[in-house]
């Protein structure tokens, strides 16, 4: 339950140490409203209670600090790991002051799979679990491309994409020419050479090789002391980005959210009131859109019940008829497709001709088929139904501002649906907005009807960020194949027609494969071999 007694802020901030760290300021039910990170917590932490910074402030800074009830802080070793633990926080508790973060963009990673012929050392932000070794994440992506570069050379690996080089690749690339590379494309190493090789380098980039810092600081000194200050400069630049990159950075674990003391119910009323509705929004629906490209837009629905999430009746949508990515008549046309639909299983539940009989509106009708599918449940007659009946939200709920409650509105007016109550609700500062009103009605933050619309609406991210999520890990598994040697992009997709997925593709003989126009025998069996491996 929220204190009344507001914590003495000052006094907490004369306990912050001088340290890089991460911060997290709360309000007044204890909910996490904003992460920030620091080089020095309490400087940091002090800027935001000065009266000049309240005063000068823009109008968002000024609305977070009005907001602050108390903070927590967590102290870390250096400023990368603040910076990590940083994106891990927001990625967690999602506060609404935050916007960087949200996109769900991952630190760079190092894969290496040991099972190539040849491997090679790449970037990806994306860890499978394919059985490749994967070093990070690192928080400078400039110091750690620059890095892996003078790797590459100093060790005398290969950065060349093929599989497995061959003489054909050779003629294309110098980098053994100019001492870069060891040539295993020409057999000039021994792959147990080469593979003492990607050790070394592993360990180095596990930050076990000190002695090779030491010894590029000595060749720095030797520069210098000889006048090519160049060649000194250069190897000044590279300790820099050995330095930062392998400076050692702790792995930060999700935490769970902390439960927090919350009344359903009461919340429910309280929105009621603050809306202004002829009965209690019991049964709420909200909708969001989520990007992934052009070629994947989706939508999720929730629905809470009684305040409270009702799982079984979420539903997740791929967007058909909008070309692009457009916000606007992505909702429409989900709101059309949610709301279309329940009212065609409604008129085939009571038949056509008693549909067509009655001068009832749509929401009135269905009001009323309401009643007596409860008086037909609570007698126990719902088992004779051939499907459970949908009835339709008491509050339609959109995520955005005035354009997307602008869609939704007027599908549900082509739908007939002129008075179901629909709001939306803005993310960047939290207002709601009301058909037919131009100005957002504007909830304060520690009412229980603002955190109930919170809760829904995050749930409905969350849901859509999990569809998002599950098609972006069948396109990484269907990604495999652009890394299969002699794979175009039309023998992937006939592939894929063919089989449905990697997965099965993995399961297929050669004689499967090679009967795909465009596969011969010899490609069918490099395909098995490569998914083998891989």
């Amino acid at each position: 339950m929220p204190s009344d007694a507001k914590p003495d802020l000052q006094k907490k901030m004369r306990e912050v140490p001088h340290k890089p760290g991460v911060y997290l300021h709360k309000d007044r039910l204890g909910s996490i409203i904003y992460v920030g990170k620091a080089r020095d917590l309490r400087k940091r932490l002090a800027s935001y209670f000065t009266p000049s910074r309240q005063r000068m402030a823009e109008h968002k800074t000024r609305a977070l600090i009005e907001s602050i009830w108390d903070f927590d802080y967590h102290e870390v070793r250096n400023e990368p790991e603040a910076l990590l633990l940083e994106g891990k926080l927001i990625k967690e508790y999602r506060p609404k002051y935050n916007i960087a973060f949200r996109d769900d963009k991952r630190f760079l990673l190092v894969k290496m799979h040991p099972d190539e012929p040849w491997p090679r050392f790449h970037l990806t932000r994306m860890k499978k679990e394919d059985g490749a070794r994967y070093f990070g994440p690192f928080a400078h992506s400039g110091a750690l491309r620059r890095t892996i570069s003078w790797m590459n050379r100093e060790f005398g690996l290969r950065n060349c994409r093929p599989m497995e080089p061959g003489e054909k690749d050779y003629q294309h690339c110098h980098d053994d020419v100019i001492k870069n590379c060891t040539a295993p494309c020409m057999g000039r190493i021994s792959r147990e050479d080469y593979m003492a090789r990607i050790e070394q380098a592993c360990d180095f980039l596990l930050g076990h090789s000190k002695d090779l810092i030491r010894s590029i600081e000595e060749e720095m000194g030797e520069a210098a002391a000889a006048l090519d200050f160049e060649r000194a400069a250069e190897l000044r630049d590279m300790i820099g980005n050995l330095r930062q990159t392998l400076k050692p950075t702790r792995q930060f674990k999700r935490r769970g959210v902390p439960g927090k003391a919350i009344n359903p119910e009461a919340d429910v009323i309280d929105l009621q009131e603050y809306l202004q509705l002829d009965r209690p929004p019991t049964v709420m629906e909200c909708f969001d859109i989520s990007n992934i490209s052009s070629n994947h837009i989706v939508a999720s629905m929730v629905r809470f019940r009684n305040g409270v999430a009702d799982n079984s009746n979420y539903r997740r949508y791929r967007i058909r008829t909008v070309e692009g990515q457009d916000d606007f008549a992505s909702m429409a046309e989900v709101i059309r497709r949610r709301y279309s639909r329940i009212l065609l299983e409604a008129r085939e539940r009571v038949g056509e001709e008693d549909a067509d009989a009655t001068q009832e509106n749509p929401l009135d009708a269905m009001r009323r088929l309401e009643e007596i599918e409860a008086e037909v449940a609570e007698e126990g007659g719902e088992g004779k139904r051939a499907k459970p009946f949908v009835r339709l939200p008491d509050l339609v709920i959109v995520d955005g501002g005035k354009g997307q409650l602008g869609m939704a509105v007027r599908e549900l007016n082509r739908l007939g649906l002129h008075d179901l109550p629909v709001i939306g609700l803005a993310k960047q500062r939290e207002e709601v907005f009301r058909p037919g009103e131009s100005e957002p009605l504007v909830i304060p933050h520690d009412q229980g009807a603002l955190k109930l619309l919170q809760r829904i609406r995050d749930e409905a991210h969350r849901f859509a960020n999990g569809y998002h999520q599950l098609l972006m890990k069948r396109r990484v598994e269907e990604s495999i194949l652009d890394d299969c040697p002699g794979i175009s992009r039309s023998r992937k997709e006939r592939l894929l027609e063919r089989f449905g997925s990697v997965s099965r593709l993995r399961k297929a003989l050669p004689d499967e494969i090679g009967s795909v126009s465009g596969i011969s025998e010899k490609l069918a069996q490099e395909i098995v071999h490569f998914l083998k491996t891989h």
